[in-house]
């Protein structure tokens, strides 16, 4: 009885760890297919609100009640003067919702101001091969800054945090690093004037310049959808798990 009980107890040991390990695996896998209904039902609402009909700037009154769940990508058009002051670079290897744009570069960030004086920070587009030349994006974004209002049309964006990472700005250069149009607000002076900064900024759709730099665009989504490969991975691995006990356990049977 010793002997057997001596045997039972591995037994019943590497049972329990494979039980363990097949509905970890199983949970990833389940967890994996949950993810992958998010991300679809996030792609169709992103794709929705990019291709809706433009809709009028929200009211600086309705700004605090903005946020990037419910306001992100919507597609916006106003009127706005473009103002004459100094513009912000921020570096780009490329663009995740951009077909058109491939790096090195920048993306031009000019502010706007609307008929209440408030200020609405425009991306207005890309121009390449400038996060060492000042001069370039300074006289492409010269051409944008004529004292007249202008008809925009665009995407609603909320800015971004410097990762660890992530390279500090150089306010000299006036180049960042990271889509922060507040941080640049604040070290350019674009709310000295005591008016309002919206806390959100708008990626220009149109219009293009006549030569075409800055370069503004229509954006679209392209975010990676991995997820039923990783859930088919995870479901394997719980059946290798099981195929494992079970011939581990013939194994002993045996002996």
């Amino acid at each position: 009885m010793t002997g057997l009980s001596s045997r039972r107890r591995p037994v019943v040991g590497f049972a329990v760890f494979t039980l363990l390990m097949v509905v970890a695996f199983a949970g990833l896998g389940i967890w994996q297919l949950q993810r992958r209904v998010e991300k679809h039902a996030l792609i169709a609402m992103l794709n929705e609100r990019l291709a809706a009909t433009p809709g009028m700037l929200p009211a600086q009154s309705q700004w605090h009640s903005l946020t990037p769940a419910k306001d992100e990508f919507r597609r916006v058009s106003f009127t706005a003067t473009y103002a004459p002051l100094p513009d912000a670079m921020v570096y780009s290897a490329g663009s995740a919702v951009r077909n058109d744009v491939s790096g090195p570069g920048t993306w031009a960030f000019l502010p706007a101001r609307l008929a209440d004086g408030s200020t609405i920070v425009v991306n207005t587009g890309f121009v390449q091969n400038t996060m060492q030349d000042r001069a370039q994006q300074d006289r492409a974004v010269r051409r944008l800054i004529t004292g007249d209002p202008v008809q925009l049309t665009g995407y609603i964006r909320f800015p971004e945090s410097a990762g660890t990472l992530t390279p500090p700005e150089s306010v000299a250069k006036r180049l960042w690093f990271t889509r922060d149009h507040l941080a640049m607000a604040r070290a350019l002076g674009w709310g000295e004037d005591g008016k309002a900064v919206a806390p959100f900024y708008v990626d220009l759709e149109q219009p293009v310049p006549e030569n075409g730099i800055p370069k503004p665009g229509p954006l679209s989504v392209h975010l990676k959808d991995d997820h039923l490969q990783y859930a088919i991975t995870w479901f394997t691995l719980a059946f290798a798990v099981v195929i494992a006990f079970r011939v581990w356990w013939r194994a002993q049977r045996r002996a």
